[in-house]
């Protein structure tokens, strides 16, 4: 009976889990997030303030808020953590002058108490570029190896094609059984 019950229990509650999509600007983060909704490439310009959509794999909600990336709009990031219990931070594989600002904005973000129980995906995007990092010289940036405090998983990822994408949805869904 017991079975059963927890069965229907997880077909009928919709819980939504709040996830942020944080990055630099020109990252990707609202190529992914409607690649996520719609599952096509949408023209995008920079975000100001903010995106919101929600996402259903499996009966499982996401509300996805993809939030501007712009220096001066980083200082606004921490308006978003509460309640988040995930952070997904999208890197421009491309981008080898500005990966130590995301590192820097990555530990800050970390260091939060709003986000101390959130699980972290790094999605390393445009791996289609020639000479973009790797996954592993990403992680190795960004010093992945010193994150003690959270759940993390760094994924290569295309958002044009969507590639990678849906793996990590999977990851964070497999966290999600965890707990």
């Amino acid at each position: 009976m017991g079975i059963i019950f927890t069965k229907l229990w997880r077909l009928f509650n919709h819980q939504e889990h709040k996830v942020i999509i944080v990055g630099l600007d020109n990252a990707g983060k609202t190529t992914i997030l409607y690649q996520f909704s719609m599952n096509e490439v949408v023209h995008t310009s920079p975000t100001i303030g903010s995106n919101v959509e929600e996402i259903v794999v499996n009966n499982t909600h996401f509300l996805m808020w993809d939030i501007g990336g712009q220096e001066s709009l980083r200082s606004s990031w921490n308006t978003y953590y509460t309640n988040t219990e995930f952070v997904i931070v999208v890197v421009d594989s491309t981008d080898r002058e500005r990966i130590s600002v995301t590192r820097e904005e990555l530990y800050r973000m970390l260091a939060h108490e709003d986000l101390k129980k959130a699980g972290l995906l790094i999605f390393a995007n445009k791996q289609d570029v020639k000479d973009c990092m790797t996954v592993a010289e990403i992680s190795q940036s960004l010093q992945l190896t010193s994150v003690k405090d959270h759940q993390w998983h760094i994924q290569a990822c295309c958002a044009l094609t969507g590639e990678g994408l849906c793996q990590g949805l999977e990851w964070m869904m497999s966290r999600l059984r965890v707990r």
